[in-house]
């Protein structure tokens, strides 16, 4: 993070991807779409590196609700999993599909969870609640909830086509708008019944079936110094996705579920965690 150009390499890489998109699909939108998202994080990682409090949350605003507003709800695009299984099952590489590849599937091998950190328009007002620290435990059999989602997803994308429903397309419209509002009313619930603001994500969220195996390798992961460590525990007490950074394997607890926040980092008093 305090390498200069590092908000440069992210646009650069942004834009790469959209220019590719573009000449092999055609489609100019591609180049707007992905020029947009790097802006925006290349603006968020500038202004962590001259420790604005507010960095991480102008980017979640500026990506997750051009995603959700113009993206979903004036493109008419299902920006959720079940969008990313409807054009799968017409066999179309594009729109869901190819957000699903970027930043879920093949993106976290090296980003990790910078989706859920930096984009995600749920976490954007989840973050904003008042517990972003977890006060409590966590719940461990409540994740199988996500799991369920993500087979239930894919179960309603499928009864659709099976039983051959007329206007699939604003089927898809409305169940992109339900479910936001679900999971909006749900995420909220959970952060003040359980004092955690990313319950939702700890819980309910299905896309972390993506997430999780992929997040295990990445190349992007704050990594401890064992030297400069104190083991005051700093770092866990700020973490709001509860991952053990005072173990430095890719085992440690928690630790597919780090969202690149960077708390544990501005905690720690020695500089131990990079």
């Amino acid at each position: 993070m305090k390498n200069k150009l590092f908000p440069i390499y992210i646009l650069a890489l942004f834009i790469g991807i959209g220019a590719t998109l573009w000449l092999t699909f055609n489609t100019f939108f591609y180049l707007f779409n992905f020029s947009y998202i790097g802006i925006f994080l290349s603006l968020g990682v500038y202004l962590m590196q001259k420790n604005n409090k507010y960095a991480r949350n102008i980017v979640q605003i500026g990506v997750g609700f051009y995603m959700l507003v113009f993206l979903g709800c004036i493109m008419h695009e299902n920006m959720q999993i079940e969008g990313f299984w409807y054009f799968l099952f017409l066999g179309v590489f594009q729109a869901a599909v190819i957000h699903y590849m970027v930043a879920k599937i093949a993106g976290p091998f090296i980003f990790g969870r910078g989706w859920c950190g930096y984009a995600c328009w749920t976490a954007a007002v989840l973050d904003l609640l008042p517990y972003k620290t977890p006060k409590n435990n966590r719940i461990k059999k409540l994740g199988l909830l996500r799991y369920i989602i993500f087979v239930l997803s894919f179960c309603f994308i499928a009864t659709l086509f099976l039983f051959k429903i007329k206007n699939i397309e604003w089927v898809m419209y409305i169940s992109f708008i339900i479910g936001n509002i679900i999971y909006y009313i749900v995420g909220i619930v959970l952060a003040f019944v359980l004092k955690d603001n990313r319950a939702f994500c700890k819980y309910i969220c299905p896309i972390t079936a993506f997430l999780k195996p992929a997040s295990y390798f990445s190349i992007m992961r704050i990594a401890l110094d064992e030297k400069s460590c104190i083991n005051c525990g700093k770092c866990k007490s700020v973490c709001p996705m509860d991952v053990d950074m005072l173990d430095n394997k890719r085992s440690r607890k928690n630790g597919t579920e780090c969202i690149l926040c960077y708390e544990c980092v501005k905690a720690c008093p020695k500089g131990a965690l990079k």
